[in-house]
């Protein structure tokens, strides 16, 4: 007769909670891959000087918190746009080209947390250079650019029928213009690149309408505001951005 004191043999207790855990582990793992390698080249586009690096690493540690308290609902996505601002301007202080134009490839993601209320946030750049030829105070620039917008979000989303969706959105961020050089440059935190940057702190809202065309993958128009502070080399104007993304959702129970 076996003894009270005996203990249970560890070799035939349930599984349920192991295989439980196992498909927890699996799900997070999931969306984690399919986020984050858009989250990392986002950082390997805007990750020179100081002020965009940490923004951006902040970002990626906010998702990764994001994932490990169980989201109800997790948005990833990349798209193409283009920007528009204020035509170019000529004043007695100098010339200041127009922001406008250009194709604007975008990474954005978004997790939902409870009541409709998350966070998220995006990066875009400029795919091509344009050519900068500003004036100020009679001393002129003409050099090649690439503007970058990033951004961090507080978000409302509600879905609608299974087939739509939308999303509003307001946080901060910024706009990196990067000014290439014909020389190499080697900084503390940069590294050695060929351009210098002018960062400017930014105000974003946005907003957004998915479509849900298979599944849980979706189609999505959106629009993004920027109140760009002290944007001096184009007439301290705002910009707003247009554009068109895919991406996939990842859902409770799927």
């Amino acid at each position: 007769m076996p003894s009270n004191n005996q203990k249970p043999d560890p070799s035939i207790e349930p599984k349920t909670s192991s295989r439980s855990d196992t498909r927890h582990l699996f799900l997070l793992f999931r969306g984690t891959i399919f986020v984050f390698p858009g989250l990392l080249a986002a950082l390997r586009i805007a990750s020179t000087g100081d002020y965009v690096r940490k923004i951006l690493v902040s970002l990626v540690i906010v998702f990764a918190l994001g994932l490990a308290a169980q989201a109800q609902e997790f948005h990833a996505a990349f798209g193409f746009g283009t920007v528009t601002a204020p035509s170019a301007t000529t004043t007695s202080t100098g010339i200041f080209p127009s922001l406008s134009g250009g194709l604007y490839p975008s990474f954005s993601g978004m997790v939902i947390l409870k009541h409709h209320i998350g966070f998220g946030g995006d990066v875009s750049w400029r795919a091509h250079r344009s050519i900068y030829s500003g004036a100020s105070n009679n001393f002129g620039i003409l050099a090649p650019v690439r503007p970058i917008f990033y951004d961090i979000n507080a978000v409302y989303a509600r879905t609608f029928e299974k087939k739509f969706g939308a999303d509003v959105m307001a946080g901060i961020g910024g706009e990196d213009l990067r000014f290439y050089t014909p020389y190499i440059q080697c900084g503390a935190f940069s590294g050695c690149t060929n351009y210098q940057s002018s960062n400017h702190f930014a105000g974003h809202f946005g907003a957004d309408i998915r479509y849900y065309f298979w599944g849980h993958a979706f189609i999505r128009p959106e629009v993004h505001y920027y109140v760009i502070h002290n944007n001096q080399e184009y007439n301290n104007a705002n910009a707003a951005r247009f554009t068109v993304s895919i991406g996939y959702s990842f859902l409770p129970g799927f």
